[in-house]
This record gives C-alpha cells, structure tokens and sequence, in this order.
C-alpha cells in the first residue's frame, strides 16, 4: 500500500473512530465507517483495493478500533471510580 494510502487512513481512522460501548452500535457504526472511508478515500484518488491489500476489510479493522475505544473508555470510566 502506498504511504499516502497509509496516512490517510491512519487519520481517517483517528478523526471518525470514536468510543460506541453496545456491541450491535459498533457493528452499525463500523459498516458505515467503512463506506464513508472507501468513498472518501475515493474521494482523493485512493482507490479501495489500495487499502484492503493492506488491511483487509476496512469494516473488520474500524469494528476493531471501535472496541478497543470502548474498552478503553470502560477501562478509564473505572479507574476513576473511588475504592470500595
């Protein structure tokens, strides 16, 4: 993949990817993620296959990225919880 296909989907990713704590919202979430990302990457002459002979398929990869936001904003929501 080339670097430019590299970054932009690196800051795609990073702009639209935000916490969702259901799982059926991350799914729903994600395949739309997904269409806007390959129809923005076409957008900017970075066609689609560029993308998943790197990553495989965009919507598994943002379903993930969701996760590990949801995780982790679970994980921070509890360490500030007081000590019972």
């Amino acid at each position: 993949m080339s670097e430019h296909a590299i970054e932009f989907l690196r800051g795609w990713i990073g702009e639209k990817v935000h916490c969702q704590h259901s799982p059926v919202k991350i799914e729903k979430q994600a395949e739309t993620l997904a269409k806007e990302c390959a129809a923005k990457a076409a957008e900017v002459g970075i066609p689609l296959e560029d993308i998943q002979e790197e990553v495989g398929d965009i919507q598994e990869l943002i379903a993930s990225r969701l996760e590990e936001a949801a995780e982790a904003d679970q994980s921070n929501a509890n360490s500030g919880k007081p000590a019972e």
